[in-house]
């Protein structure tokens, strides 16, 4: 008796905390909470550099890296006197007030309308770059001059293409907050959701890259909003959108750390779940990433470092691994040969990207100064 007493003590103990964690706090969202969760994690500011990506990658490759990335997964013009210090100060002491929010379906409202804001963003991105039209001696050729430069650049755009397409590494968090039931498994609600925000994310890629690359050639900034220039209140509105919509993905991708941190802290390390423990730890948190967005702040080579070295395993092979290593797919049939492609390409990828990306640091750095 006694034993069971303790037993029971012990689940009732984990259920208060899993009751208190942000993730598995509230079990009760819709399917279609996933898509738009999906939507605001994955397309981001990302997908504005497309269109510089495509320029180092050419049209052929380009394309089919676009595509298959796809597949495999199913105010700067305003503002120029305000310094980039003061708006990453500004970013984080909104998510300092968000970021206490409790859990992922506290933010759906929020997700949601980040998730129109990306999708906003982008149509005015390829829209107002198709009404410019193709520029005067647009040209497709590489935009480095040496094969060396062609190389790193190529191999930099790779990163900045996993990067845009490393929103599903939050697929699980979303997916815990759909209810589960052997009848009702999460899993189906889940694809549901999932299917519909790949399509989005469809929508808001390949015109932005295309017709981006298609009216600037390698001209093209690593932000087409930064080459569109005009007219300036619907660049001015692009970047506003941009902004709401980094307010939202930022906790999107927040609450999965603050998950990791929370478990870790009540159950490693024994500290009783509190309000207190949740303020300290969600308010270091956002200040840490404050300060390094400070000293950091090298959009392009960032995008493509943390896209080859952090997203390209979980985007490309890892998944591949696992699938391979579960279902154990007939060797060199067609399930098995394209698992291991994408292994193989992931892995190259995860090697080549960060070091293109921080060639393009070190070029960037020489002009840079820190808190500028």
């Amino acid at each position: 008796m006694a034993y069971n007493e303790s037993q029971n003590d012990a689940a009732a103990k984990d259920k208060a905390i899993d009751d208190w964690l942000p993730i598995t706090a509230s079990r009760n969202a819709k399917w279609w909470y996933s898509t738009f969760h999906n939507v605001t994690a994955m397309v981001g500011a990302g997908v504005l550099s497309l269109p510089y990506a495509m320029a180092q990658l050419g049209w052929g490759p380009g394309i089919v890296i676009l595509v298959l990335s796809w597949d495999d997964h199913a105010v700067h013009s305003v503002a120029n006197d305000i310094r980039l210090t003061f708006f990453i100060m500004i970013f984080a002491s909104v998510q300092m007030v968000l970021a206490h929010l409790p859990n992922l379906n506290s933010i759906s409202a929020m997700s949601l309308a980040a998730a129109v804001m990306s999708l906003s963003y982008s149509t005015i991105a390829w829209a107002a770059t198709l009404n410019k039209g193709v520029q005067p001696d647009v040209d497709y050729s590489y935009k480095a001059s040496t094969r060396t430069g062609a190389f790193f650049g190529f191999i930099t755009a790779l990163g900045d293409v996993a990067f845009a397409y490393a929103g599903h590494n939050v697929v699980l968090e979303i997916q815990a907050t759909i209810p589960s039931s052997p009848e009702k498994p999460s899993k189906k609600p889940m694809w549901r959701g999932a299917l519909l925000a790949y399509l989005v994310v469809a929508f808001c890629y390949f015109p932005v890259a295309w017709i981006g690359y298609w009216c600037y050639g390698n001209s093209v900034d690593d932000n087409i909003l930064i080459s569109l220039q005009k007219p300036s209140w619907l660049i001015a509105a692009a970047n506003m959108f941009v902004v709401v919509h980094v307010i939202g993905s930022y906790q999107i991708y927040a609450i999965a750390v603050f998950d990791l941190l929370e478990t870790a802290l009540v159950k490693k390390l024994h500290f009783s779940p509190s309000f207190m423990l949740r303020f300290v730890t969600r308010t270091v948190y956002v200040g840490l990433t404050m300060f390094v967005g400070i000293c950091i702040p090298f959009f392009g080579g960032l995008l493509s470092f943390f896209g080859g070295f952090a997203f390209a395993p979980t985007t490309y092979f890892l998944p591949c691994i696992m699938w391979l290593s579960i279902y154990k797919p007939k060797r060199f049939g067609l399930s098995w040969t394209a698992n291991w492609v994408c292994i193989v390409f992931g892995v190259l990828l995860m090697i080549l990207s960060p070091i293109g990306a921080l060639r393009h640091i070190i070029l960037t750095a020489k002009d840079y100064e820190f808190f500028s």
